[in-house]
């Protein structure tokens, strides 16, 4: 996995296709999840661009794409119950797939990431 400085991951790709979603440092930063607004399926994505929106009791905050490419899936079960971003941020809380048309730029590994938000 790689993530951002927005608390954001990414998996690696798998046939092409990563899976990004927000890190659990985000989602109890974010409060509980109210809604989500995902990128819909053959969307392009930009690479730090917003591509959706996380809504909490707290706050509202923009999703921004890691990588630029296709998004190819939008997790349906985190649309119907927002608050699965905040309990399984990394396995059913994950946000959307996405076909990469080049490889992520400026991510950060685990490490270097658990260094940054601590």
């Amino acid at each position: 996995m790689r993530y951002s400085k927005e608390h954001e991951w990414l998996s690696a790709a798998e046939g092409g296709v990563a899976t990004a979603g927000i890190t659990e440092h985000a989602a109890n930063a974010l409060g509980d999840a109210v809604f989500v607004q995902l990128p819909e399926v053959g969307d392009t994505v930009t690479a730090g661009e917003t591509c959706g929106e996380l809504e909490s009791t707290k706050a509202v905050s923009d999703l921004y794409s890691l990588v630029t490419g296709e998004a190819v899936a939008a997790n349906q079960d985190v649309v119907d119950d927002p608050a699965r971003v905040n309990s399984t941020p990394f396995e059913g809380g994950w946000l959307f797939k996405v076909r990469a048309s080049e490889e992520p730029g400026d991510l950060l590994s685990a490490d270097e990431y658990t260094e940054f938000a601590s």
